[in-house]
């Protein structure tokens, strides 16, 4: 069928002066032209869409009334023009009226389009003609299956295709015209050197930086006359299509004034009105519309008509935007320029309740051939932990000091003023700030002490000068000789709703304050440290047979004993005396090895993560229950000021109360090691059968998933029994209890991840920080995969990542890099702000990757119960072979030769080496 013929813009406009002008006095529907498939060869069909109104009335629903025999049905022209009358516009026939007015017969073809083959669920047939071809359609698809049987199978007659001469058109010349031909003499370079240069020492030598000569040297391209291409001949492809015309409009611009419009209503008029009330038009148009508006009125009873649309919709709005809506932006930057030595950050730390503070710990960048070389130099350099605030990015508030440089530390849950470190000797370091706390508390921050207050800008902040950075003094050390023997990778303090005893025991918190430790370091031990004194008789190790709760609630030791010790100990000016009964003679509760089993080897842990508390792992999750938590602990601070005695100065009241043992409480923890393993273990410890000593239990489950150092395991602040673990150059998330492997392991990425952190407000997101100064932010909402987007940070390696939220508009991610600068960015609204149901969809995508890994470890156990079943058959058939006699093989030899004498003998008839092939008996050769 031809196309139309386009009109052009002209002569559109010549036709639409010809038009008489009609009065606007009611709004006059044009009627379309109805859509048919005439691109697809078929004009007389005309897709329709039919509500289920619409099939309710003409008795065609879906599934009901049709189905898969009968896909048709006839529908009177009269009760299609009676439904066009009553409902108008609102019918579903509307598009197609003019086909069924014009429809020379009484009765059209409405056919149900399961497979939406022309688009829409329907479609009619406007011609008798494409009527009849339709019937006749479905009789010959029923007659082949009635004559099938009678059909010979062999009917296609194969003709081998006849071979042609070949005729040149001239494509081999230009073939031969378009390919690369050298046409220059190629040039030969030979590089050689003295053999006695190879494998000669390198020697280095300091240029001038301003020396032109020396340093920098500018090759400017330009023209060369003497060589210039020229283009002989350029393909260009060419296609006709019809005059295409774009018309675009862009609103003028004008300077702003002021300006005012006053206007008054205009009104029909009696002759007007009369004539609208006498329209029978218009009454049409009410009847048809009203059962519609009933039907909005009700819905607007049922639903809230005020709801805020655009904000629901910009909620579920996560990719669009520029730049600066999905990507982190640079808020402040902290370096340490006192510093002579050449350090890297390892370890970050918002403060719990001050905001604008920030903690870190910095150490040499030195491997340890390097600082047992430099040892002397290291120790006129301390090893600090600075307070950096928004104030003041030059000059720290607070420096820790600390016996050797330190790679972790946490501050307590109880008070803030207390912080715990693990030294790369092995040592355990305790601060007490409480003394210093009122100089970081007066920082500004802002404009004002309210809750509501914001962060300023870093050039509207007023730093005060006049205060000189403070060295702190730790005020406790553990021992050498019974701590750990390496660096201490990680440390915790353990939750204040329980401790545990010497054999890993839990008991309700008798304190009621965080008492206890946590710390794993490369010496492939874990420890369990009590920052309370000892008892008398007490030690330390972990070879005791029995432990009731008669010994744990001795009473403290004499005020007579303890005074005796304060007089032979001379105490420094400068530090505070929370815990000099600790200071140099601490040691560990209890200590817990990860064993290989048969090997004398054992695994080497580089992060930990317990069982943290639920409440807590809650309040975390959302920005209003975390502002909670904040106010909590700014209350219990206050209290501890106000009190008359800290209870960390009177650690010896906890220890009088009687330990009563939690039933049911999940002692089992995940471990990451250096091998990239991840283990999930327990730290209740067993009595040994042979030698009736305490002994760590075997780990509980062992994965080899990553393929480096475990440097992230961390539970999820929604969801407390999901971990994430980091390391080498993949991730894996975990649920605990599942043993059959990781929820989600993503593949290699193209540089090693070595830092990560969750999202503190959105449960489906956490940031990887990679060694080429990459942050990459995974989004399980939206890829699982890969990342949803990368940035680059800096230009070495991201050493640490730890996110803040500072309120529910304002949230920040701090960034560690190798090379000691501290990067504060501030986290944009698409990553800080969740979804209407983001928990309750992140947590379905968990179980059902639960579910796909049940059903993986069931397919395992269906294909190997097939592999048996399969050899067992195997083993059957070569056992028949062995029980033949001798006659049935002799058979069977038999056959296959002259299977063998048959076959010969055809291929020499076929090459006429033989003319009538002759039968051979296996007799005859014998």
């Amino acid at each position: 069928m031809a196309p139309k013929a386009q009109k052009s813009p002209k002569g559109q406009k010549k036709a639409h002066r010809g038009k008489k002008k009609i009065k606007p006095s009611l709004p006059v529907a044009e009627e379309e032209e109805p859509m048919n498939m005439e691109s697809m060869g078929h004009p007389e069909i005309y897709p329709l869409v039919l509500t289920t109104k619409t099939q309710e009335i003409f008795n065609c629903r879906i599934d009901e009334d049709f189905t898969d025999e009968q896909s048709y049905k006839f529908i009177k022209k009269d009760d299609i023009l009676a439904d066009l009358l009553n409902r108008a516009a609102v019918s579903d026939f509307h598009p197609v009226k003019k086909i069924v007015r014009e429809y020379p017969g009484e009765e059209l073809v409405l056919v149900y389009d399961k497979d939406f083959k022309y688009g829409l669920n329907f479609y009619l047939i406007g011609t008798e003609e494409g009527k009849e071809n339709f019937l006749k359609s479905l009789e010959e698809t029923e007659e082949p299956e009635e004559l099938k049987e009678h059909i010979p199978e062999d009917v296609y007659v194969y003709k081998p295709p006849m071979s042609k001469p070949w005729v040149s058109l001239g494509s081999e010349k230009e073939i031969e015209e378009e390919s690369v031909k050298e046409s220059k003499r190629r040039v030969t370079y030979m590089i050689s050197r003295k053999r006695s240069k190879f494998g000669a020492p390198v020697t280095f030598r300091d240029h001038n930086a301003s020396s032109v000569k020396d340093v920098y040297i500018e090759c400017a391209s330009y023209v060369d006359k003497n060589f210039v291409l020229t283009q002989v001949e350029k393909d260009m492809g060419l296609q006709v299509i019809p005059e295409v015309t774009d018309i675009s409009t862009q609103t003028k611009w004008t300077f702003p004034k002021n300006a005012t419009t006053q206007y008054y209503p205009r009104q029909f008029s009696e002759e007007e009105r009369e004539t609208l009330e006498q329209s029978r038009s218009l009454v049409d148009f009410l009847n048809s519309v009203s059962t519609s508006v009933e039907i909005a009125l009700q819905q607007n009873e049922i639903m809230n008509t005020f709801i805020d649309d655009w904000k629901n919709l910009a909620e579920e709005e996560s990719t669009f935007g520029d730049k600066s809506d999905t990507h982190l932006k640079e808020y402040q930057s902290f370096t340490d320029l006192h510093s002579t030595m050449e350090k890297m950050v390892t370890c970050v730390a918002w403060h719990p309740t001050i905001y604008g503070l920030i903690v870190v710990s910095v150490a040499v960048r030195l491997s340890y051939e390097e600082r047992v070389q430099f040892s002397g130099k290291l120790l006129l350099q301390p090893s600090l932990i600075l307070f950096w605030s928004f104030s003041d990015p030059i000059h720290p508030q607070l420096m820790l000091e600390s016996p050797d440089d330190i790679f972790c530390f946490e501050f307590c849950p109880s008070d803030p003023n207390i912080i715990a470190g693990g030294c790369i000797n092995g040592q355990v370091v305790l601060w007490d700030i409480t003394s210093h706390a009122d100089r970081i508390e007066n920082i500004k921050a802002g404009s004002s002490r309210s809750k509501k207050a914001t962060l300023k800008p870093m050039f509207l902040l007023e730093p005060d000068s006049n205060k000189e950075a403070m060295y702190i003094r730790h005020c406790a050390v553990s021992s050498i000789e019974n701590g750990h023997r390496k660096v201490i990778t990680d440390i915790h303090w353990l939750p204040d709703s329980f401790e545990i005893n010497r054999m890993g025991c839990v008991f309700e918190n008798r304190s009621g304050i965080n008492c206890q430790l946590v710390t794993c370091s490369a010496d492939c031990t874990i420890c369990f440290w009590d920052i309370r004194p000892q008892k008398p008789g007490s030690g330390a190790t972990t070879t005791t047979n029995t432990t009731t709760t008669e010994e744990n609630s001795q009473p403290p030791p004499t005020p007579g004993a303890e005074k005796k010790k304060e007089e032979t100990i001379e105490i420094p000016f400068d530090v505070p005396s929370t815990f000099l009964h600790l200071d140099l003679s601490w040691k560990p509760q209890s200590r817990i090895r990860l064993s290989k089993g048969e090997t004398s080897l054992d695994h080497c842990p580089t992060k930990l993560s317990l069982g943290e508390d639920p409440l807590l792992c809650r309040m975390q999750g959302t920005s209003s229950m975390h502002v909670l938590l904040k106010e909590k602990v700014l209350s219990q601070i206050r209290a501890l000021k106000t009190a008359e005695i800290n209870p960390y100065h009177n650690l010896e009241a906890g220890l009088a109360n009687i330990l009563k043992p939690i039933d049911d409480f999940s002692t089992k923890f995940f471990v990451g090691t250096e091998e990239g393993e991840v283990i999930y273990t327990d730290w209740k410890m067993e009595r040994d059968s042979e030698t009736g000593r305490f002994m760590a239990k075997k780990p509980v489950n062992l994965y080899t998933v990553h393929d480096g150092a475990v440097h992230t395991v961390q539970r999820s602040p929604f969801y407390n029994d999901i971990i994430l673990t980091i390391g080498g150059w993949n991730v894996a998330i975990w649920k605990e209890e599942v043993m059959t492997g990781p929820l989600l392991q993503t593949c290699c990425a193209p540089k090693r991840y070595t830092a990560g952190h969750w999202s503190l407000t959105r449960p489906g997101v956490f940031y990887i920080g990679r060694e080429d100064g990459y942050v990459d932010i995974w989004d399980l909402l939206e890829k699982t995969h890969e990342p949803a987007q990368s940035q680059n940070i800096c230009i070495t390696m991201i050493t640490y990542i730890k996110p803040w939220t500072f309120s529910s508009k304002q949230q920040f991610i701090a960034i560690a890099d190798y090379y000691g600068t501290l990067h504060i960015l501030e986290i944009p609204w698409t990553l800080s702000r969740p979804s209407f149901n983001e928990v309750s969809s992140v947590n379905y995508y968990f179980e059902r990757e639960v579910k796909h890994l049940d059903y993986v470890q069931q397919r395992k156990l269906i294909r190997e119960e097939e592999k048996r079943e399969i050899a067992l058959e195997l083993a059957k058939k070569k056992a028949k072979v062995y029980h033949m006699t001798k006659e049935q093989i002799e058979a069977e030899l038999k056959l296959e030769y002259d299977g063998y004498l048959e076959l010969e003998k055809s291929v020499l008839f076929s090459l006429g080496l033989s003319k009538v092939p002759e039968k051979v008996s296996y007799l005859d050769m014998l």
